[in-house]
């Protein structure tokens, strides 16, 4: 097989979804953290878990909640709004920028736009695609314990299911219900030790009884635990032409729950950095230079866990995939580096790094993943909302969920979520566990690229650390010259590292020879 066809190939796998490597059949990555069986999902669905019935408790659970009828419920009108202005902002920018592409709704078009008139049509609604525990997120909130996260996907319900393969059609859309863990109503005496216990002590696969009984995680939750409503929709798709390679644009927001009020409320998204509204405005510039560069914040910067203020965040973003591994304007974070887009605009140089790493070092501040100027451009990436979408995904989602409503849900989707998905469960469980225990959790997060080494014994030897497909960097010829932020993404033995782009080294672990 050719070096070209293996990187095709691979990055197939990767984009489409590969089936996930576990250390032991018996001890799924996703155990205590996730609820991914389409079963399971399907049975939460038809009770007070489907969405309609999350967003409007009083409405019958006999009666899924269409499109049409989803984005009439008041608490949802300002959230139909801002997703048509987007639209509206994404197509004039087209026609500005590249007048000679078509764009719109339909085949045939250079850039084929999401029909809008799907959030109208009483044949569509979204349906559960997965439960994810996001208590690793309790750092953002302390007193809500972190996050319970409830994915639904956008589907069609008007397509019979005829024969064993047959799947219904489901949509490049997902609306992502995110509950604050111990919600506003929960007993005040509930702890977040109590609640990690209830979600750990779940089976493998998890039943019914214990998900829902009096001891169960998901009797906790309910419409006192909504805190906000995050949607990633595919806008448009650019198929691969005389002109242009092959490219899909999402579009990402994110709704605050106003509970009194019972609406949501257009809102920044966290840590997505308005690239373009800071590089224009010289004292956002500067005033971004100043708090980024403040030893606390970019210590957390270096942890992952780092929450930028809304001043300098914008309330939309459009992520364009694939990326690929080099630095281009496709990356949120282009253009604030010196030697990144317009000269003379940028926010921070080399020597700026430089120097807030020296006064790290010299502070006594350990730094985990940052090392290098290159390490910060990636990390400043990757802590945005597009920068992480654009890691290992599948088709553009971290969380697409195995198809339930198709006729075998087994055959239909493989694989329920990206590498980079499954390769952060077990940090994830290590904080649940330390949350549990009463333990003080460690929050901090490698790359988005590379799980930490905290799950190097369960994840050692698979597509997530170091092995076949795993994400790599090939030292320099001369030790002094490979990059520090990197030199830890080895291929385990056997494999080598081929390298996708030439100027940062980076590749994905391959046979050696072959």
């Amino acid at each position: 097989m050719s070096r070209t066809l293996r990187c095709l190939f691979v990055l197939f796998l990767v984009l489409c979804g590969a089936v996930p490597t576990r250390a032991a059949e018996d001890r799924a990555i996703e155990r205590g953290v996730a609820i991914i069986d389409p079963a399971i999902l399907r049975a939460l669905d038809q009770g007070r878990f489907g969405l309609g019935r999350m967003l409007a408790p009083e409405r019958s659970a006999d009666t899924p909640l269409s499109n049409r009828d989803l984005f009439r419920l008041p608490s949802m009108v300002p959230v139909r709004d801002p997703l048509d202005r987007e639209f509206d902002r994404y197509v004039a920018r087209h026609k500005a920028n590249l007048p000679n592409e078509s764009i719109g709704v339909g085949d045939g078009l250079a850039f084929q736009l999401f029909d809008r008139g799907l959030f109208d049509t009483p044949e569509i609604r979204f349906v559960l695609a997965g439960i994810v525990n996001r208590m690793d997120r309790a750092y953002v909130a302390p007193a809500s314990c972190g996050e319970i996260r409830l994915i639904y996907r956008l589907t069609r319900t008007d397509v019979p299911l005829i024969g064993e393969n047959a799947v219904s059609q489901r949509l490049p859309m997902t609306l992502n219900l995110v509950l604050k863990a111990k919600g506003d109503g929960n007993d005040a005496s509930l702890s977040c030790r109590e609640i990690a216990r209830r979600w750990l002590a779940t089976s493998n696969p998890p039943t019914m009884d214990r998900l829902l009984g009096t001891d169960g995680p998901l009797a906790l939750i309910g419409e006192q635990n909504i805190n906000r409503i995050e949607t990633n929709l595919q806008i448009a798709h650019a198929p691969k032409s005389a002109v242009r390679d092959f490219r899909t644009d999402y579009l990402l927001k994110v709704f605050d729950y106003d509970a009194a009020a019972k609406h949501f409320a257009e809102a920044p998204m966290e840590n997505q950095i308005d690239r373009d509204r800071i590089v224009a405005d010289e004292g956002l510039r500067r005033d971004f230079k100043a708090w980024l560069l403040d030893p606390r914040h970019f210590a957390e910067l270096d942890r992952g866990t780092l929450l930028i203020p809304d001043k300098f965040l914008a309330t939309g973003a459009v992520a364009p995939t694939p990326v690929g591994f080099d630095t281009s304007d496709l990356q949120p974070e282009f253009g604030l580096l010196r030697g990144e887009g317009a000269a003379g605009q940028a926010v921070f140089s080399e020597d700026d790094v430089v120097g807030a790493l020296n006064k790290a070092a010299a502070d006594g501040t350990r730094l985990q993943n940052i090392q290098s100027l290159a390490g910060f451009e990636r990390r400043l990436n990757d802590v945005t909302c597009a920068g992480c979408h654009q890691t290992r995904g599948i088709g553009g989602f971290h969380f697409p969920g195995v198809d339930w409503m198709a006729a075998k849900p087994s055959n239909s989707t493989v694989v329920p979520a990206s590498p980079h998905f499954f390769g952060d469960q077990v940090r994830r469980r290590d904080i649940l566990t330390s949350l549990r225990d009463g333990k003080t959790p460690d929050f901090s997060r490698g790359f988005s690229n590379r799980p930490q080494l905290r799950g190097n014994t369960e994840l050692a030897g698979t597509e997530y650390s170091d092995g076949w497909g795993a994400h790599c960097f090939a030292p320099a010829a001369k030790p002094a010259e490979t990059d520090r932020s990197f030199r830890g993404w080895t291929c385990a033995e056997g494999l080598a590292c081929q390298v996708a782009a030439k100027t940062s080294r980076m590749g994905m672990c391959f046979v050696k020879g072959r």
